[in-house]
């Protein structure tokens, strides 16, 4: 039994874990530790580390596909990946103050003009709406805290002694200075943290699965552009492969109407990503979108997007090109931060990324085919990019690393690219913890604290 679950990071994967602990009346102790603040005293423009990580904190979107965000399928199959999406999307409509407006998306055909120069990906995705995460993460936080949940907040984890069970904290944490017991652990941390991962994995000679460069421009112009594919799919996916070049793109986390460029800071360098408000006074007709790129076959895939970050970095920030506009504002009314720079300076870029520029230049110019009013229309701040660190090898039963079948290993620390997959794969790590909890010894009983049929549910039927 697990009388005292330690969990590494505030974000999605670990929110909705202890929050399944505790629907379920998990009777040990759940510690939450983070560098970040709780919602209530969380800066809005603070998104890399807090409550809810940086998607729950910015990103109002929840895709419904096992195609999309990483390989969450692969551990457990459709039909329980599924069953994991609801749970987290479910998650998001309790706590929201406004749930009536959730609402979900399905586009099902692809238009005809898209197809000689692009593929697109549909899909349903939910759309919970930027305006309203602080609100939910304020109720969600006020829940887990009422049902016993311990937050250390700006707090570091320096070391992770998986031998002894023991996480140790930054030397300024007096309190716990001589580390933290645990009887289970999950490992959430976010982009902020992955770092940390790998030099864990490589500390405990973990075996890892090497993941390629994900790395783009987060692209904006004038909403009224892309009207026409905005009207089949608000959170459209084009995308295009070039599997002899191991190089594929797509569109990556659509915003619209009220869509706003926003800045990352990832190892003291800028990246960008984008958000979408739901209130109309914030409506600025805009649309913007990553354009990535992923890249197969690069020798240290992430020191390699490490060093290509810095290098496309300026002035203490990222870039911004454009044959015609200005770096737009915040949500906030104020300037992006980016350093402008003309077309000589996007040379320079070109040779940092090391001939895979082209390829977005490419996708750039047949979007101008596609949607012939875009022209010069438009701008691109450089760079957007997903860290991916070699992955661990974990037990697809329960994500458990291999050799230490009590750590558990979830979100980006797992390379889980999305909210609702970081937010399953820490239900599906609560899940097994309650089944442990209740010492398998009790199907009865595991099929109460979890939900599922009782094993005498169906025995009435016939069969098939």
């Amino acid at each position: 039994m697990s009388k005292n679950v330690v969990m590494v990071g505030a974000g999605v994967a670990n929110v909705n874990a202890a929050t399944k602990l505790i629907d379920n009346g998990f009777k040990g102790k759940i510690t939450i530790i983070d560098m970040g603040k709780d919602p209530y005293l969380r800066p809005y423009e603070e998104v890399m580390t807090g409550f809810l990580g940086a998607g729950g904190w910015s990103d109002g979107k929840l895709t419904y596909h096992t195609a999309i965000g990483g390989h969450l399928s692969k551990y457990c199959g459709e039909e329980k990946a599924m069953e994991l999406f609801d749970q987290v999307i479910d998650n998001f409509k309790r706590f929201h103050p406004k749930p009536e407006e959730v609402q979900c998306s399905n586009p099902i055909a692809e238009p005809e003009f898209i197809k000689p120069h692009f593929g697109l990906r549909l899909f349903p995705v939910w759309h919970v709406g930027t305006d309203y995460l602080h609100e939910i993460g304020k109720n969600w936080y006020d829940f887990l805290v009422d049902g016993g949940v311990d937050f250390i907040w700006e707090t570091k984890v320096t070391d992770i002694d998986f031998e002894d069970q023991i996480v140790h904290f930054e030397d300024g944490y007096e309190p716990l200075v001589e580390g933290l017991k645990y009887d289970k652990l999950i490992f959430g941390v976010g982009k902020s943290g992955i770092d940390f991962g790998k030099v864990l994995a490589e500390k405990y000679d973990l075996p890892t699965e090497p993941k390629p460069v994900q790395i783009g421009v987060r692209f904006e112009a004038p909403q009224k552009h892309f009207q026409k594919l905005i009207d089949v799919s608000y959170d459209f996916k084009l995308y295009r492969k070039f599997e002899d070049k191991g190089v594929s793109l797509r569109s990556f986390c659509t915003n619209n109407n009220a869509a706003y460029v926003a800045v990352e800071e990832t190892y003291g360098d800028h990246s960008y990503n984008g958000h979408a408000k739901k209130d109309e006074a914030f409506r600025n007709d805009m649309t913007n979108f990553g354009i990535l790129m992923e890249v197969k076959g690069i020798d240290k895939p992430f020191e390699w997007s490490r060093e290509l970050v810095s290098k496309v970095n300026a002035h203490g920030t990222g870039l911004y090109y454009s044959p015609s506009r200005k770096p737009s504002s915040t949500s906030e009314g104020v300037d992006v931060s980016a350093h402008q720079i003309d077309w000589m300076g996007l040379q320079t870029v070109s040779e940092h990324f090391q001939g895979y520029f082209e390829y977005i230049s490419d996708f750039i110019n047949d979007m101008k085919k596609v949607f012939p009013t875009l022209g010069d229309d438009w701008g691109i701040y450089i760079p957007e990019v997903k860290y991916l660190s070699p992955e661990p090898l974990v037990d697809y039963s329960n994500l458990a690393i291999s050799g230490y079948p009590n750590v558990h290993f979830v979100g980006d620390a797992l390379s889980a690219r999305g909210i609702t997959v970081s937010g399953a794969q820490g239900t599906y790590v609560a899940e097994d913890i309650l089944k442990n909890e209740v010492g398998g010894t009790d199907e009865e009983e595991w099929c109460y604290y979890s939900g599922m049929p009782s094993p005498g549910a169906y025995k009435n039927e016939s069969s098939i």
